[in-house]
């Protein structure tokens, strides 16, 4: 009998030694796994709070943006005082009323002239009257470059504008000028035809 049991123990031996071994490599192997699992999940939490500060700073710096983008558009539809104060505005207006004030009285001097066929005159009220038209577009654009809220760009940009009316009118003010002298001219020519034929008919008649 003793004999039989150190027999089997000795037969019962290397098989329990490998289960220990087999238990000891499943558990040292499970551990490992287990760092590496925690080493992923710490790289993940990294990952997570680098992407969720990444946000927070696009989202305020968006914020932000957004805000100074906002007064920059709101600042551009405030006229500053250098632009109020522009000498161009001074010239512009003086301009229009030169234009206004020339075209009126070569206007009623032509009428009074009584030289100008019916034709002649409308094509001369034709004139005038696109380039009141032209002027009142001109004024119109100033005052939009002037008055707040109504256009939305930098003092440059309105600067710019205010040249280009003060342009526009200068060359209206020009051809009005020479449209009004050509005019005058031709009266004057019709009036000194009309005396010199009316001189001739007093001459013949004297002979007569």
């Amino acid at each position: 009998m003793k004999k039989f049991l150190i027999v089997l123990a000795l037969s019962a031996g290397p098989y329990s030694a490998k289960a220990q071994t087999a238990q000891v490599t499943q558990l040292v192997l499970n551990i490992q796994k287990l760092a590496q699992l925690r080493e992923i999940l710490a790289e993940l939490k990294a990952g997570y709070d680098i992407l969720f500060t990444g946000y927070t700073t696009i989202k305020n710096i968006s914020e932000g943006n957004f805000k100074l983008h906002d007064a920059f558009l709101s600042a551009l539809l405030k006229v500053s005082p250098a632009v109020k104060n522009y000498a161009r505005v001074k010239d512009i207006l003086a301009y229009q009323l030169a234009i206004s004030r020339e075209y009126r009285q070569t206007r009623a001097q032509l009428a009074a002239s009584g030289v100008l066929t019916q034709t002649e005159t409308a094509y001369i009220e034709k004139v005038y009257s696109r380039l009141a038209g032209s002027c009142l577009a001109n004024l119109e654009a100033l005052e939009e470059v002037l008055t707040d809220q109504k256009l939305r760009a930098s003092d440059a940009e309105r600067l710019q504008r205010i040249d280009l009316i003060y342009q526009q009118l200068t060359d209206q003010l020009t051809f009005l000028r020479h449209f009004n002298s050509n005019a005058l001219l031709l009266t004057a020519q019709r009036k000194n035809e009309l005396q010199q034929t009316s001189t001739l008919q007093e001459l013949l008649n004297l002979q007569h």
